[in-house]
């Protein structure tokens, strides 16, 4: 019989799951709602329900899980902006008292990032970095070939840097953080601005706010809407200024990007390629290449919290 891991992604909209193996086949998958604004219970009961049948009869050897603000050494979640479980969450207690197996956490982007290095477009590379662009934005970084976790356990995390110290209010607490403009939740808010801003028709303007969605927005620019198009470079321009800033601390080959907002294509590429060779300190002008991740159509973050429980587990 074959083992598996079974690997989590949460996130602050939906959190997905899989059982992997230790080439990276994910043989069965599912996801459901992270009810993350309710209390953590009626999440782990979710989360029991939803990969029971798939646990039933298989051999699991552990259970790797991404999630936000994961400090990596002591498995707790540290008042993530977009998960109202509680300040300090002991998620790998449990989650392992839930299913009785070894548990060991990651941030989401980390987990990304290993997924990328394992399974995905950065095989081979050494230095690189991964945005995870969903609710949130999340980013993972690879130096010399490993995950960069820093002192606190909490590296990394660009989503909250500051783009406006004035500018839009953060679920952490702070104002003006990168993911309330570089994100699925930051683009409605832009495209909100753009309607107020131009007198433009557009298809947008008869959605609610609490309807639109991303997938919304990319549509409408495709179908070459003003106000959707407008809001991509916005958001594209403000990207790409924080990734020259991102390149200069690490010096990265490549930077992946993976998430639902990468599915705009060129539309957000374009402006945050052009505007990160814009403020590129000079010496690294022109060596760092943009792309999608190479796992778009699987879940970087699953196959690499899968990745990382192989690795912790040292099953041979």
């Amino acid at each position: 019989m074959a083992d598996f891991v079974l690997g989590i992604d949460i996130g602050g909209t939906n959190t997905k799951f899989g059982l992997v193996d230790k080439k990276g086949k994910v043989s069965e998958e599912g996801s459901f709602p992270t009810h993350a604004k309710e209390k953590i219970e009626i999440f782990l009961a979710e989360l029991k329900k939803a990969t029971l049948p798939i646990l039933e009869n298989k051999s699991i050897v552990g259970v790797g899980v991404g999630a936000p603000n994961v400090n990596h050494f002591d498995g707790t979640i540290q008042q993530a902006a977009n998960i109202t479980w509680g300040d300090n969450v002991p998620l790998k207690k449990l989650i392992h008292d839930l299913f009785d197996l070894p548990v060991v956490l990651t941030n989401d982007a980390n987990a990304a990032a290993l997924g990328e290095m394992k399974y995905g477009g950065a095989q081979g590379m050494k230095d690189f970095v991964v945005f995870t662009l969903g609710t949130g934005l999340g980013s993972g970084f690879v130096v010399n070939g490993e995950i960069v976790h820093g002192h606190s356990g909490l590296a990394g995390e660009i989503g909250h840097v500051s783009v406006n110290p004035d500018g839009r209010y953060c679920g952490c607490g702070r104002r003006g953080c990168l993911e309330t403009y570089v994100s699925a939740t930051g683009i409605k808010k832009t495209v909100f601005k753009m309607m107020a801003d131009y007198t433009r028709p557009s298809v947008l303007r008869d959605v609610s706010y609490n309807d639109m969605t991303a997938e919304m927005i990319t549509k409408a620019a495709r179908d070459h809407d003003y106000i959707a198009i407008k809001a991509f470079e916005y958001t594209g321009q403000i990207f790409g200024q924080k990734l020259a800033d991102t390149v200069v601390h690490t010096s990265p080959e490549a930077i992946f990007l993976f998430g639902g907002l990468v599915n705009a294509g060129d539309y957000l590429l374009d402006p945050a390629n052009y505007y990160m060779e814009k403020f590129m300190f000079k010496p690294f002008k022109k060596s760092v290449k943009l792309i999608p991740s190479s796992l778009m159509e699987k879940n970087a973050a699953v196959l690499g919290a899968a990745a990382l429980g192989w690795e912790e587990f040292d099953i041979k």
